[in-house]
């Protein structure tokens, strides 16, 4: 199973195993990995699965659709490699992937 890597935002870093298929969000709900609420369960309604993502993985990535970067705007401190962690689906080549959470949701 792929492999992700959340770093929250006092640095400790959790790993955790994730179907492919599944979104970054569900396997951090999955395995409590703190600073991820999650609070609309994945329907892209709320920005709080709000996560950055390692520069070296955001060319793996689908770009954003309208709908997430709309949601972006309601999440704090967003960045250039901020996404939902809810609209991003597990798969082979994003075995190892990085991202960390944000201090606030």
């Amino acid at each position: 199973m792929p492999k992700i890597l959340f770093t929250d935002s006092t640095g400790t870093t959790r790993e955790v195993e994730a179907k492919k298929g599944m979104s970054i969000m569900e396997a951090a709900v999955q395995n409590m990995v703190p600073e991820i609420d999650a609070d609309c369960g994945g329907a892209c309604a709320c920005a709080t699965c709000h996560v950055y993502v390692a520069e070296s993985w955001l060319g793996k990535l689908k770009p954003k659709d309208d709908m997430e970067d709309s949601m972006l705007d309601f999440a704090e401190d967003v960045q250039d490699n901020s996404r939902l962690s809810c609209q991003i689906l597990v798969n082979d080549d994003l075995d190892g992937i990085e991202v960390s959470t944000p201090e606030a949701q």
